[in-house]
């Protein structure tokens, strides 16, 4: 199929900052794309062919939106899968396919594939409402201290909570979750598999994840992780192994902790671009993005490996700030060696609200490390 400069059309479920980066790709090679998302201000809304405004969990709005697409894609796993199914038996080419979507949306699902398939994680229990916890706790079931995490639509660390002591199960939302055994670990990592549809696969060099300890948010991702050659191997192997046995085909961010004892266990994956790989548009020789719509369009997977050491750094709102939003400082960073902003185009700042990232390259990774940590004190994402 001729993708370029051709009739073909590729949708995208979600039009936030992810859709907005496989954007400046599908643009570089001139494919058209259709995009789906529920605000009329998302940032994907000026990056492509056309904008549909629409509900991403209606079966109808899905449904109609695919329906005359050659291929169709996610930046968001929370969406309707009943219409992905109707897509693909109507003919048009859905991935991550709908059987994967279903295995990956709910985290006790997901928890249980990695048990089926032999894949490393920590022991969990499930439950279909919070309060059973408390009685769970009482019977010796359950005990403290566990991870709680809400079976569905969690996101940038909202859905998980660690619960230390039985007022920690105050104010916890009611529906289905999980209580999954709090492991001590030295590392959070990451691995981002590529998979196309013909088997071709790729791994990107293993990330090493900073997280902000109250927001649960991934502050710095550091490339490549800074662990030693047979735990990236390990970590590499688990990746490929969790890939192979969803079937995938694009993208697979596999989340991964390192333990005090050096074993790698699975923490939670995603089926898309993902936040620990977006230092790789300035510090690969393919960016995660441009491989994802290689991938789902069966074209040779690009070069995973670094042209330098990176550091990514989140931007997020600012506490006590909300409403239009400044990026204080941003001259400061723009002349500091090897610093890249990405701002993603929401007007609107809050709390912890993802707003952008910044890339920074070095040869010296610790050199890197510690711009970064300049970056990071000194821009500000506040509000007029």
């Amino acid at each position: 199929m001729n993708y370029f400069s051709s009739n073909f059309k590729l949708g995208i479920l979600g039009g936030g900052q992810l859709g907005k980066m496989l954007l400046y790709n599908t643009r570089k090679f001139d494919i058209q794309t259709v995009v789906l998302d529920p605000s009329n201000e998302a940032p994907s809304k000026f990056a492509c062919n056309e904008f549909v405004q629409g509900d991403l969990m209606d079966f109808d709005t899905v449904f109609n939106f695919g329906k005359h697409l050659d291929v169709l894609t996610i930046e968001i796993e929370n969406v309707n899968v009943d219409a992905l199914e109707a897509l693909e038996k109507e003919g048009v080419k859905v991935y991550p396919q709908s059987k994967t979507l279903r295995k990956i949306q709910n985290k006790a699902t997901q928890k249980l594939f990695y048990i089926n398939n032999d894949l490393p994680t920590a022991p969990f229990s499930r439950f279909a409402y919070a309060s059973e916890m408390k009685v769970a706790i009482e019977h010796g079931s359950l005990t403290f201290p566990f991870v709680w995490k809400s079976a569905q639509f969690g996101y940038d660390g909202n859905g998980v909570k660690i619960v230390r002591t039985e007022s920690d199960l105050n104010n916890l939302p009611e529906g289905e979750c999980i209580a999954e055994e709090l492991i001590p670990f030295k590392n959070e990592l990451a691995v981002i598999v590529a998979r196309s549809a013909s088997g071709e696969i790729k791994t990107y060099p293993v990330v090493e994840m900073e997280f902000h300890p109250e927001a649960n948010q991934v502050e710095y991702v550091i490339c490549p992780a800074r662990i030693p050659v047979e735990i990236a191997k390990k970590a590499e192997l688990i990746a490929l192994k969790t890939a192979k046995a969803f079937n995938h085909v694009g993208l697979l961010a596999v989340e991964l902790f390192q333990t005090e004892n050096d074993d790698i266990i699975i923490n939670e994956v995603a089926p898309r671009p993902h936040n620990s790989g977006h230092q790789t548009i300035e510090s690969s020789y393919t960016s995660q993005f441009e491989q994802h719509i290689r991938a789902i369009l069966n074209l040779p997977l690009g070069d995973t490996n670094n042209k330098a050491n990176g550091v990514m750094v989140n931007l997020v709102g600012a506490e006590g700030y909300k409403g239009n939003v400044i990026y204080k400082n941003i001259e400061e960073i723009l002349k500091m060696p090897g610093v890249t902003p990405h701002i993603y185009g929401k007007k609107q700042t809050r709390p912890f609200r993802k707003m952008g990232h910044v890339t920074i390259i070095n040869k010296d990774l610790a050199e890197a490390r510690k711009i970064a940590e300049a970056v990071k004190n000194t821009i500000k994402v506040i509000s007029n």
